[in-house]
């Protein structure tokens, strides 16, 4: 099952031209590339929908409608208006959502994640509440409130590992967190596996403690990657909050994002720790700040790349994917950056 970002199904319009520079004869089978209209700005949410069982009607179910609407056409390429999803959402998030100013495709991401992963557990609670008691079987409520993964979990979810050593006594402590995307510092002319070594650097606490004397216990604490995850989304905190000017500013700070990835900053007790990973999807913002501009996304679909610019789609050379870095000067000039990267994992 394909679904959000990572999705062969990509969407697009001018038909005639996009498969012309695909190729009638290599155009590949079963695939539909779909554009989606754009309702006023509404581009965060395309570019993330873009890059991706009925019961009652909820956000899963008008995802669901979306992709089948779009698998089910005739045409291998096109237009359509995600309508029923976007007035689902805006519904949902009607005291959030104002349609005509610029919203964050990372909160829109970490929203949809969480809401569908959400959604599924739920029914999954309840269908075992039903057929308990189609059984007889008497209801164990410690057992109802046990939350279990779902695919979302299965796709994105990974583990972060919190190491603490005391210097005073070397007592070691970690606690794990688990994750679905990693949001990463960014530095001027860097990549992004320098973003990632930064993310899990040691760093040195100290606490204080008054008794009767003052002294000081300084703690080493570090964050490493304890589970791998099969898709990896690495968001690039891009936005910045500069006091001197009393708002939100944009990093256009040039991060290169190589086509393969891996992974070293995982604890020893790791699974996989040489796990390679493909870019296959990257979310772009187009603007020099995080309420103005534009988000378009690139996908990686059967061995090309794809640009989708909310209802127009053109398939792009693999090295115009280094014109998304970012810039080599100047933290808030307009730019077209990457924001979110999805690598895949090879296994």
């Amino acid at each position: 099952m394909f679904i959000l970002m990572y999705v062969s199904l990509a969407f697009g319009s001018n038909a005639s031209a996009l498969v012309k520079d695909i190729g009638p004869e290599q155009f590949p089978i079963n695939e539909h590339y779909f554009g989606l209209v754009n309702f006023g700005n509404t581009c965060y949410c395309n570019s993330v929908l873009q890059t991706q069982q009925k019961k009652k009607e909820n956000l899963l179910t008008c995802l669901a409608d979306l992709f089948h609407s779009i698998t089910t056409q005739k045409k291998k390429v096109g237009v359509i208006p995600p309508k029923k999803f976007i007035s689902r959402y805006e519904k949902k998030m009607v005291n959030l959502f104002d349609n005509y100013m610029q919203q964050d495709a990372h909160e829109f991401l970490n929203y949809l994640l969480n809401t569908v992963a959400d959604i599924l557990q739920e029914e999954k609670k309840q269908e075992k509440h039903h057929g308990k008691l189609k059984s007889g079987v008497s209801s164990n409520k410690a057992e109802e409130k046990k939350t279990e993964p779902t695919w979302v979990h299965d796709i994105f979810q990974g583990t972060l590992t919190n190491e603490t050593r005391c210097l005073n006594c070397e007592t070691v402590s970690s606690k794990d967190e688990d994750f679905l995307d990693l949001s990463v510092d960014v530095e001027q002319n860097t990549s992004i596996t320098h973003c990632l070594r930064d993310f899990s650097n040691t760093e040195t606490l100290c606490s204080e403690y008054k008794y009767y004397l003052f002294y000081f216990i300084f703690f080493l604490y570090r964050m490493r990657v304890k589970k791998l995850p099969m898709i990896l989304a690495l968001h690039l905190k891009r936005f910045k909050y500069m006091e001197q000017l009393h708002r939100y500013t944009k990093l256009s700070y040039r991060v290169v994002f190589p086509l393969e990835l891996r992974l070293f900053n995982t604890s020893s007790d790791a699974i996989n720790l040489d796990r390679m990973y493909d870019l296959v999807a990257v979310v772009v913002h187009c603007g020099s700040g995080p309420n103005r501009g534009h988000y378009i996304t690139i996908v990686k679909s059967h061995g090309f790349w794809l640009l989708f610019d909310d209802d127009i789609v053109e398939k792009i050379d693999p090295q115009a994917l280094e014109e998304f870095y970012g810039l080599t000067s100047d933290i808030s000039k307009n730019s077209e950056s990457g924001y979110i990267l999805f690598y895949q994992s090879r296994e």
